[in-house]
């Protein structure tokens, strides 16, 4: 079986720059082959790849997205037949239409290919620009993406990173988007995003089915028969929402006020610090847990409990 994993965004967005930490951190030990189109940035240079293991496959179908599509699946065949890789990563043109390259791929299924994700790169300080002159390129490869990955976020304005999160959003409700800037993470935290393996649903899920259980397991010494979906409600948030520790240390204490809150029985998150550190914090009545630990891919929060006050949560902890 070979995996294929598709990297997508304009020119400069840093696509080769991300491949080269995932070739080093998070691939390691596979069998890679890249492929490039000669569209793509020239920046990719033999000798590193070399290095990496990767076989360099030299694509002279041109770009794409010019309807080459046909050629694009022979190339993909014969790299499949000559090298029988662990995983293929694709990169294509910076102006191809991401839907071009998955058709592509899909059409290939006899292989014994998988699918495994399409990251898209983005520049966080370009998106406004790129979305107002290259809307429907652009956009194509932000609805089609199955992780959003932001680049050049050090230093940016919240201001801006919030605006480049919701124009990201409306164009894709679902996928993972990677806000924090490269230096902080390791590989296998990006790979994790780009499988959702960490995303806020995945830690709702957790939570919910942890308090589920402990909730039957008291159930039985009282007798009370109550289905724990119709009791527990959820509220959970991405955002790039930069705190102090005073500020999630205020907003937990306030959590035990029931009237406006409903009733918390679990709080949790990783979000960015206003110094660049990150904050952690884990509560539950009367004992909440906050410190400093490592870089999520991007902030994250979420609270369980019952009759959930939706709208005062998101006052409190002032995110979108």
């Amino acid at each position: 079986m070979t995996k294929i994993s598709i990297f997508s965004g304009f020119l400069g967005a840093g696509k080769t720059t991300l491949m080269k930490k995932l070739i080093a951190e998070a691939y390691a030990g596979e069998k890679l082959v890249l492929i490039e189109n000669e569209f793509g940035e020239i920046g990719i240079d033999g000798g590193f790849l070399q290095d990496a293991g990767v076989e360099i496959t030299e694509m002279n179908s041109g770009c794409i997205c010019c309807s080459l599509v046909g050629d694009f699946g022979k190339a993909l065949v014969q790299v499949l037949e000559q090298y029988h890789p662990d995983r293929i990563l694709i990169e294509p043109s910076g102006v191809g239409k991401l839907s071009d390259v998955i058709r592509a791929v899909q059409k290939i299924q006899t292989h014994d290919v998988e699918l495994d994700g399409f990251t898209t790169v983005v520049d966080a300080k370009k998106c406004k620009m790129y979305q107002k002159n290259f809307g429907e390129f652009f956009n194509n490869q932000i609805t089609y993406a199955s992780c959003l990955i932001l680049s050049h976020t050090a230093g940016l304005s919240q201001e801006k990173l919030d605006d480049c999160v919701h124009r990201l959003r409306s164009c894709n409700a679902k996928a993972p988007i990677v806000t924090t800037d490269w230096d902080q993470l390791t590989g296998a935290q990006l790979l994790d995003a780009m499988r959702q393996n960490n995303t806020l649903d995945d830690e709702l899920q957790q939570l919910l089915t942890k308090q589920q259980h402990h909730d039957r397991y008291h159930e039985h010494e009282h007798h009370h028969h109550h289905h724990a979906d119709e009791v527990f409600s959820s509220w959970g948030v991405e955002s790039a929402q930069t705190y102090t520790q005073e500020e999630i240390c205020a907003a937990l204490e306030a959590l035990s006020d029931a009237d406006t809150y409903g009733m918390v029985l679990r709080a949790k998150g990783i979000v960015p610090a206003k110094d660049g550190s990150w904050i952690h914090f884990d509560y539950v009545p009367g004992t909440p847990d906050v410190r400093q630990g490592s870089a999520g891919t991007t902030g994250r929060l979420c609270v369980i409990g019952s009759q959930i006050q939706e709208a005062a949560l998101q006052t409190l902890f002032h995110a979108e």
